[in-house]
């Protein structure tokens, strides 16, 4: 195969055609910002977003031996729906007696998102998804680690627009994991703050 041919059938083909507009935003404003901010005059020691990943628990449905296909259908459409891009299946690396886990049984499903189709999945989850939350008065500020990710929980599936619940067997959340690079808790939230993530005021 021609490297034409592959540039077309491959990572290119993969990625969404338009660039993101909260990507744009990042590079032409917000880096500028934070390097202001955090005085990192060199463009290449500020924070940057390096992945999104999207991870649903599937391990309480187990039954029995087995992931009961309606349940293991729900979550790969949602994740795919949600991502643009097929999930994958994690299996457990143990058994667990209590909880009805068997050593190399499907328990999760994980969707890793980057480059533009992850820009596009932030700009959805900020602008469409999150204001459907219900009683939404902003996203906490406290789930920030040492390295500047930020994880956030998602009670149920319909607060993505594109996701028809008439059409799913049940609800369920989803964990979302934002991972940046050279960064830590005050830089990240700055920069998702300017971005537009709508957390939560103080006194709200």
């Amino acid at each position: 195969m021609s490297k034409e041919a592959k540039d077309k059938s491959g990572d290119a083909a993969s990625e969404p055609m338009a660039p993101s507009r909260l990507r744009l935003k990042f590079q032409d404003e917000v880096s500028a910002k934070a390097g202001e901010k955090f005085a990192m005059a060199n463009p290449m020691s500020r924070p940057s977003m390096d992945k999104i990943v999207i991870n649903v628990n599937m391990g309480r449905h187990l039954d029995g031996a087995k992931l009961p296909a309606n349940v293991r259908d729900t979550v790969l459409d949602t994740l795919t729906t949600i991502s643009g891009q097929k999930p994958i299946l994690i299996k457990a690396k143990k058994s667990v007696a209590n909880f009805k886990v068997r050593e190399g049984m499907p328990t999760a499903a994980m969707v890793t998102l980057r480059r533009d189709r992850m820009w596009h999945f932030l700009d959805r989850l900020i602008n469409l998804a999150s204001p459907r939350i219900k009683d939404f008065r902003g996203l906490s500020d406290k789930s920030f680690d040492q390295a500047g990710n930020y994880s956030m929980g998602l009670s149920e599936q319909a607060v993505w627009p594109e996701i028809n619940m008439a059409n799913v067997n049940f609800t369920h959340g989803m964990h979302i994991n934002i991972c940046f690079n050279k960064s830590d808790a005050e830089k990240s939230r700055y920069i998702l703050e300017e971005l537009g993530m709508p957390f939560k005021k103080e006194g709200a």
